[in-house]
């Protein structure tokens, strides 16, 4: 079979539909809406609070360029502290293929870690990512996940040691912690290692799998001087309400990681910006989202602890906070 000669007039007009193809290809891409899943395992969908981060995140991203229901679209599932809900929730969001996954806290990355391997992940409000085995290191995590991170590990001694600032006479604290959250584990653990420098005895009273935490910290409170430390866990969160009342009903100083604990009634917190987070968080999936390499994103560490103190729930309770505390304290709530 012979081809006739092409003359170099009908070539160009090949040629130029050769070359259009692809850039036609890259206009429809750009134009396509990319899909977000966002799965948040520690508040339901009326909790306040989870809106509140859900709307500095949305914020932020608009701020970039990306508004939901124009150029993004946001699928949202909700965990409501409740560890089995989230794992079902991130299966779903994973069967759904969506261009990117923002999760909010150590359940929801352990759940999507091992189904979505290909599938960028961006998180906040996770503590110790790399030894919870989801990033190879901080500043270059490696794989397909970055984003930012509450807590390392020895804050658990920390914790334990401005609740015994707050309450002198303190002898013994119970940790409400998850045994199915590796860094919970590691929490305790760095308590029961400063206890004894404060003279204080550690319980461990784990809230994994629901039990009951309402007999659980009565049986607690049952002899004196005693004090809560309530790690940041998903059932935590989700039920921080009855803890806080709980804990007055017994007059136990507690400590907790997030400023609203304390807004909402509890004795003290000491943690993060949590709000601030999420914003970071939006500005890593607009960079994701234009092509950048999550694995290659550093882990950020928050820059500063805020201390919060409500002394009207500590006159509720009957403790003297002795005068030094509030004085270097970030807020004082009267």
């Amino acid at each position: 079979m012979q081809f006739g000669r092409l003359k170099r007039r009908d070539v160009l007009p090949l040629l130029g539909g050769v070359l259009a193809w692809p850039l036609a290809s890259q206009a429809q891409q750009a134009d396509r809406a990319r899909r977000i899943a966002m799965l948040v395992a520690a508040y339901s969908q009326s909790d306040r609070e989870g809106q509140a981060r859900v709307a500095a995140f949305l914020d932020r991203l608009q701020k970039l360029g990306w508004t939901d229901g124009r150029n993004v679209r946001v699928d949202y599932r909700w965990g409501g502290g409740d560890v089995e809900r989230t794992k079902t929730a991130a299966a779903e969001l994973v069967r759904s293929a969506p261009d990117l996954i923002v999760a909010g806290s150590n359940p929801a990355v352990a759940a999507l870690r091992d189904l979505a391997t290909k599938i960028p992940i961006v998180f906040a409000q996770v503590s110790d990512p790399v030894g919870s085995g989801f990033v190879a290191g901080l500043p270059r995590p490696g794989g397909n996940m970055s984003g930012f991170q509450n807590f390392e590990d020895a804050i658990g001694g920390k914790w334990l040691g401005v609740l015994k600032e707050a309450a002198p006479g303190m002898r013994r604290a119970a940790v409400l912690f998850g045994s199915d959250t590796i860094v919970n584990l590691a929490f305790l653990r760095a308590a029961e290692a400063v206890a004894p420098s404060v003279g204080v005895e550690v319980t461990a009273v784990d809230i994994s799998g629901g039990g009951d935490i309402e007999r659980a910290i009565a049986a607690f409170a049952s002899k004196p001087d005693g004090g809560l430390i309530v790690v940041p866990h998903v059932y935590n969160t989700a039920n921080r309400g009855s803890i806080i009342v709980l804990a007055a009903r017994h007059r136990l100083p507690a400590v907790y990681p997030f400023r609203y604990f304390a807004a909402e009634g509890g004795l003290m917190s000491y943690g993060p910006d949590q709000i601030e987070q999420w914003r970071g968080a939006a500005s890593y999936v607009d960079r994701v989202l234009r092509g950048e390499n999550p694995g290659e994103l550093p882990v950020q560490a928050p820059t500063k602890y805020e201390l919060v103190i409500n002394l009207k729930t500590a006159k509720v309770i009957g403790l003297d906070v002795p005068p030094a505390l509030p004085l270097r304290a970030d807020e004082v709530i009267e």
